[in-house]
């Protein structure tokens, strides 16, 4: 049975109003419409609700029920609408994200902490996951993927220049194993591999030369389903890694890692963040954007000086 909102409404005003007249006044409407209105609503229950005289209005014991019961669900309404009308307009709230764990490493782990600084209220939820998320089916906010077209009715960001594969390796590693030369070479080497989670696909290893961009398929010990540790696996001498440049920019300045076969790299596309376009106006998305925009800026800053 369908619940009749509209005169229960009207019931509820007459209740908190104490009268018909006053009643219409609240919700902007006619008295014989409030009359009308609770008319149909004691028909519908099948008793009265109030006892109306010339002078006064009071609840039957019908009436005295219903208002009791009625009362609390009008108010959570009213509550449940004035939080839609606020929902994402304010410093707090929960931001769900959908986030690659490279991304995570490379973008989000430093400006996450200032972020919570500035704005304690706002809860962050992270979901790591590789493949372009169904950010609405799965109740998301936005996500996170390298270039590659979007849904047209996502917004992209970027947040990032386009970056560079990089072939890396400890300085242990290729002391014992010779430095390869060209990326054929590789095919005599440890190469870590990188399994991606969704498709279950080994990320390929490209490289550029004179006809254009190709692959090397390379061989290795280990295949890890997460970048950071096929990294951390090279950085600790197990074999040659394939990775983001950018990625890796840490352990190549404090020595860590050497980058290899520099000759041959290949340009890989920026990070964006997408999202529906009803969130354009989601105040903590917005923020949060633009808190990583700058430390994305100053980041860049620092490797240029």
């Amino acid at each position: 049975m369908r619940l009749p909102l509209a005169t229960l409404e009207v019931f509820n005003a007459i209740v908190q109003e104490g009268s018909l007249s006053a009643a219409a006044l609240t919700l902007g409407i006619k008295r014989s419409t409030v009359s009308h209105q609770l008319k149909s609503l004691e028909d519908r229950i099948g008793t009265v609700l109030f006892i109306r005289t010339t002078r006064s209005i009071s609840l039957t014991e019908a009436g005295r029920a219903l208002a009791q019961n009625s009362a609390p669900a009008f108010e959570q309404l009213a509550h449940g609408l004035e939080n839609a009308r606020t929902a994402g307009q304010s410093t707090r709230g929960t931001l769900k994200l959908a986030i690659p764990e490279f991304v995570y490493h490379l973008l989000i782990c430093e400006p996450l902490l200032t972020f919570q600084e500035l704005y304690p209220e706002i809860e962050i939820e992270l979901v790591l996951a590789d493949a372009w998320s169904d950010i609405l089916k799965e109740g998301l906010h936005a996500g996170f993927r390298l270039g590659g077209l979007i849904a047209q009715d996502m917004v992209a960001v970027s947040l990032t220049d386009p970056m560079t594969a990089a072939v890396v390796a400890s300085p242990a590693y290729l002391e014992k194993h010779g430095t390869p030369k060209h990326p054929t070479d590789l095919l005599e080497h440890n190469c870590l591999h990188y399994r991606f989670p969704s498709s279950g696909l080994l990320a390929p290893w490209i490289f550029s030369g004179v006809d254009g961009d190709y692959p090397v398929d390379v061989r290795g010990s280990v295949i890890a389903n997460s970048l950071p540790v096929a990294v951390g696996l090279a950085t600790r001498g197990l074999g040659v890694g394939y990775t983001f440049r950018e990625f890796s920019a840490d352990a190549l300045n404090t020595g860590e890692l050497v980058e290899i076969l520099s000759d041959h790299r290949v340009c890989m596309p920026g990070v964006n963040i997408y999202f529906p376009q009803e969130y354009r106006a989601l105040v903590p998305l917005r923020l949060f954007i633009q808190h990583l925009k700058q430390a994305v800026s100053a980041t860049s800053s620092d490797m240029m000086t």
